[in-house]
């Protein structure tokens, strides 16, 4: 049995943990997560459950209760995406100058870790933020940073509006918002008469608001639209609920997939799921679901393509799954002569560090396998800025 020799070095993990847990970092704590020791391998398919919705029944009297209450949990299946890890290297020469009056090498190992699980924190976090592409519609102004109307929160209303409209209900509701609207929330929402409590103002604390829990992330994208000019729809007409749309053979430019478009007449503002990269062609582009809010007339209809803009994103915690796993292994093991699994308490992030004793060298590696899905696009939403 090897010597467990990375257990000393557990405090100053935690350490690490602890500094990087002060990452702005909003998605992870917010999705529904299944995080596990389990190994899997990159491309491996895992599953996420989903519980089904209720059916309640008249309360009838009787000697015993009613026979029933038995559920089908559904599923959701999922890849494991990636597997990456982040290696850090001490060499006995390295070692004996820093300890000989220096700043000492556990000092800076403890640095060493904290930036590694930082860099595995905030690609998962990356990831979950790169599902804004499922999304249903959005709300909000492209330019326009949200929450900048003196305690005003029409913003964060509408875009649960959207939520409410597709069936998400009002439980368990996630808003994250990038810095730059976290900072006009913070600086424009803080009055306690309209709060109702002076945490805000106080302690800097984004609390629940208008049915969201309320955080900021980083990693929130602004995402570039498609070049598409004078596009519009064929002139055969589509019903409330359809989702792929053709369009004329007009127009100029590309619609991608993640772009948010209106329709003339209609104040939605749709997410694309699936764009058509020339627009001059008359190919098709597909709305995520549930789809058209507003029937279209039967005959061409102009499309606007909304500018660029930052894409702060609201959900059903439901909505979202994120899978991790420590790395897979060969049956046989490996090399490494020691391996822990620590856990961040805070973003919940279960990382792998393995020790490699080396020749006069030892490398220790941090490491973690994830995958990420948006399991229900009718219950994400944008909040456009």
């Amino acid at each position: 049995m090897p010597v467990n020799s990375i257990t000393s070095l557990i405090p100053d993990m935690y350490n690490a943990l602890d500094v990087v847990s002060r990452e702005l970092v909003g998605f992870i704590p917010s999705v529904s997560a299944d995080m596990t020791f389990e190994r899997a391998a990159v491309g491996q398919q895992v599953r996420s459950h989903v519980a089904p919705s209720a059916t309640a029944t008249d309360i009838t009297p009787n000697v015993t209760p009613p026979d029933d209450g038995e559920q089908t949990i559904g599923n959701t299946a999922m890849t494991i995406q990636k597997a990456r890890r982040v290696p850090v290297r001490w060499n006995g020469e390295q070692s004996l100058g820093l300890n000989n009056g220096g700043p000492g090498r556990r000092n800076i190992m403890r640095d060493q870790f904290a930036q590694a699980m930082r860099t595995l924190v905030n690609e998962v976090e990356a990831d979950l933020a790169g599902l804004h592409l499922f999304a249903s519609r959005a709300y909000g102004t492209p330019g326009t940073t949200p929450f900048g109307v003196t305690d005003d929160f029409t913003d964060a209303s509408e875009t649960l509006r959207i939520l409410k409209d597709n069936g998400a209900g009002t439980a368990d509701l996630q808003m994250i918002i990038n810095t730059a609207a976290g900072a006009r929330f913070l600086g424009k929402q803080v009055r306690v008469d309209a709060q109702g409590t002076d945490s805000i103002l106080r302690q800097g604390i984004l609390l629940p608001t208008t049915g969201f829990n309320l955080r900021e992330s980083a990693q929130i994208v602004t995402f570039n639209k498609g070049t598409s000019a004078s596009s519009t729809t064929n002139a055969t007409g589509y019903a409330v609920g359809a989702t792929v749309i053709t369009l004329a053979a007009a127009g100029t430019g590309s619609i991608l997939a993640g772009d948010v478009v209106q329709f003339a007449g209609d104040a939605n503002k749709y997410v694309v799921a699936s764009g058509d990269a020339s627009t001059a062609d008359g190919g098709t582009i597909t709305l995520a679901a549930p789809g058209l809010r507003q029937a279209l007339p039967a005959a061409a209809t102009a499309i606007t393509v909304l500018a660029t803009s930052a894409r702060n994103m609201a959900f059903r915690r439901g909505a979202i799954a994120l899978a991790t796993r420590a790395p897979a292994l060969p049956e046989e093991g490996d090399s490494a002569d020691d391996r822990q699994i620590i856990t961040d308490p805070r973003s919940g992030l279960s990382f792998e560090v393995a020790m490699y004793k080396q020749y006069r060298q030892v490398q220790y590696e941090i490491s973690l396998a994830w995958g990420v899905k948006a399991v229900k696009p009718e219950h994400i939403s944008l909040l456009l800025g």
